[in-house]
């Protein structure tokens, strides 16, 4: 199955939950800037891996590692996004230089400061 990615804010960490006597669960909450309409997207923690969340505050940003799961029951599909893996976010990059083009003129405040006099032209 494939793995995914995705960087984000943790906006709310949820406390784990014993599902059974043999099953614990704990949520998650990133939100994904996306235009004018924020994604909140909800990921669960399982088993062993209920603490991986643990050493992450709600506000900062973080990179998680998760795959999807499917499952049936009662005639009812539900998704979860299964984390596996949690870490801080990279920090920004600098911002690249803007792209040039063929269309760039020189301007006036291009032009060198010394022009040597002794041309003719």
């Amino acid at each position: 199955m494939p793995s995914f990615e995705i960087e984000g804010k943790l906006l709310r960490k949820y406390d784990t939950e014993n599902k059974s006597q043999s099953f614990q669960a704990r949520e998650f909450v990133l939100e994904i800037p996306d235009g004018n309409y924020p994604q909140y997207i909800k990921f669960q923690l399982t088993q062993d891996r209920c603490a991986a969340i643990d050493a992450h505050s709600e506000g900062e940003q973080i990179k998680v590692h998760f795959d999807l799961r499917g499952r049936e029951w009662q005639g009812k599909y539900f998704t979860n996004l299964n984390a596996w893996r949690i870490e801080k976010a990279a920090t920004a990059a600098a911002a690249p230089p803007p792209a040039s083009n063929d269309y760039d003129f020189p301007t006036a405040s291009d032009e060198p400061a010394h022009v040597n006099e002794d041309l003719p032209f």
